[in-house]
């Protein structure tokens, strides 16, 4: 493995023999804290928004399968 900073920015590299899946899930959790490094929400925020959206898509599947009566 070889680290680099060029610019802005941090290469990393990896031998060919390294195991893709396993350095993807490492990435997806990197690329998850460079996208919200900078976010200003609180959890009490996001919460409340996964609770709101959660309640939509039961009230569409209840609709959708017949059980809004």
């Amino acid at each position: 493995m070889m680290v680099e900073r060029k610019n802005n920015e941090i290469l990393v590299r990896f031998s060919a023999g390294t195991k893709a899946y396993k350095i993807r899930s490492i990435l997806d959790y990197l690329r998850y804290e460079e996208l919200t490094s900078k976010s200003q929400a609180t959890e009490k925020a996001i919460d409340i928004l996964t609770k709101e959206s959660k309640t939509v898509r039961w009230e569409k599947i209840k609709k959708e399968i017949g059980l809004d009566d």
